[in-house]
């Protein structure tokens, strides 16, 4: 009888420290999904908002063309810039920032984030920064990494230095060679409440597939906005799959 109850007494003991492991796994768990050191792919919302983001890097060539096919529907987006590319087109951004648009930082020479160090990567962005502002007027607060690729240190300290890191959840590929009905479909199938989509400013053809695009979302009750109106500023946490979500 001793013995037996010495080993469920064993069996008991070993059980608890299962549970309690798995407890601290679970725990682990929790915590790393609520506080993922990731950029915001998508906004976690039921309301019917979207925003479009250009990414314009080094060429000007479209960028009348999307003014005025944003502007056709009074709709607002959002363009993140390269600081090398505003230099020779100043014009260009006191158009976008006139027309009611919102401009970002896209870093300064299009750098690959996680090839650079800290220091440059903080000359990168207070660089753009400064150069935004002296056309605008407003501090750029938000950020958009090259070619998409950030790391979790990179992107701490990024918000250490007062930028909320964005990427995208609809990538338009409008980059690629593709017909303007595939960018057509793929924005459209692909796009949710909260979506963030991804063009740029040189694609081919934009003054065809954006304009349908944009149509599209109106007929189906979008509500297109800025990057900053979109996203929430405080109270939030960002989860391991990039979502942004309202803390409950």
């Amino acid at each position: 009888m001793r013995k037996k109850a010495f080993l469920n007494s064993i069996v008991l003991f070993l059980i608890g420290l299962l549970l309690i492991f798995a407890l601290a796994f679970c725990i682990k768990i929790y915590f790393s999904e609520q506080n993922a050191d990731i950029p915001i792919y998508k906004v976690d919302t039921y309301e019917k908002k979207i925003s479009l983001t250009f990414d314009i890097s080094y060429s000007e060539r479209n960028v009348d063309e999307i003014l005025d096919i944003l502007d056709k529907y009074d709709v607002e987006a959002t363009f993140f810039v390269v600081g090398n590319w505003v230099d020779k087109n100043k014009e260009a951004v006191q158009e976008i920032h006139k027309r009611g648009h919102e401009i970002e930082n896209h870093s300064n020479t299009h750098p690959n984030f996680n090839e650079i160090s800290e220091e440059d990567i903080k000359t990168e962005l207070e660089t753009t920064s400064k150069k935004i502002k002296e056309i605008t007027g407003k501090q750029s607060k938000i950020f958009r990494p090259p070619f998409g690729e950030i790391n979790e240190n990179k992107v701490k300290l990024c918000e250490s230095l007062g930028y909320t890191v964005v990427k995208w959840s609809v990538d338009s590929m409008d980059w690629k060679n593709i017909s303007d009905n595939n960018i057509i479909d793929r924005v459209a199938q692909n796009t949710s409440p909260g979506s963030i989509i991804l063009f740029h400013g040189d694609g081919k053809n934009v003054d065809y597939y954006l304009d349908q695009i944009v149509y599209y979302f109106k007929q189906n009750g979008y509500n297109m906005v800025k990057v900053s109106d979109l996203i929430y500023h405080e109270n939030y946490y960002i989860d391991s799959s990039g979502v942004q979500r309202l803390k409950k």
